[in-house]
């Protein structure tokens, strides 16, 4: 089986090469992701618990899904392909903003990623990919605010800043209902 590759970008999102994507995350290189948030509409977030598998963050609460662009796909294709292998749906996508973190984890990896935001909305229960997800649930934005803050431990490192550093970017229903 051939490695994923992820694609190598500067600060500006210009692609600049493509690489193993367990090179990059050996070596902190940056590179393209993605972020999906998927909200019904009680403009509660679809959250998903990553597998247990998984070889960083195993078992932690995250956004909807998140992954990286292909080489030639289009941020919004690469979040509709992902929501369709990790969550078993699909529904129509809007990029948001995008920002540069860098995560370094326990077992010597480090995420170095330009993550584009992408929101959705769905009413219906995903069909979990079990490969890929644990679980998942349904939760108020402002629930997830205060547990973030009492149980950090239990979420991923770039659902925790996007959280505090993008939040007015998935909230984006309560914006439209005030």
């Amino acid at each position: 089986m051939v490695e994923e590759q992820v694609i190598l970008v500067n600060e500006k999102d210009e692609q600049i090469g493509l690489m193993p994507k367990m090179e990059a995350h050996e070596k902190a290189i940056l590179h393209r992701a993605f972020s999906v948030f998927i909200f019904n509409d009680k403009n509660e977030l679809m959250l998903q618990q990553r597998a247990l598998s998984k070889y960083h963050s195993p078992g932690l609460w995250t956004n909807t899904c998140c992954s990286h662009q292909r080489d030639g796909e289009s941020n919004l294709e690469a979040g509709s392909r992902r929501l369709g292998e990790e969550m078993g749906f699909a529904t129509a996508l809007e990029e948001k903003t995008s920002f540069i973190y860098k995560a370094p984890f326990d077992n010597g990896l480090t995420e170095h990623e330009l993550d584009h935001i992408m929101v959705g909305y769905y009413n219906e229960d995903p069909v979990i990919n079990k490969e890929e997800v644990e679980n998942w649930k349904w939760m108020p934005l402002e629930a997830i605010k205060i547990d973030i803050k009492k149980q950090p431990n239990l979420y991923t490192a770039w659902f925790k800043i996007i959280f505090d550093k993008f939040y007015q970017y998935i909230n984006i229903t309560n914006e439209s209902n005030s």
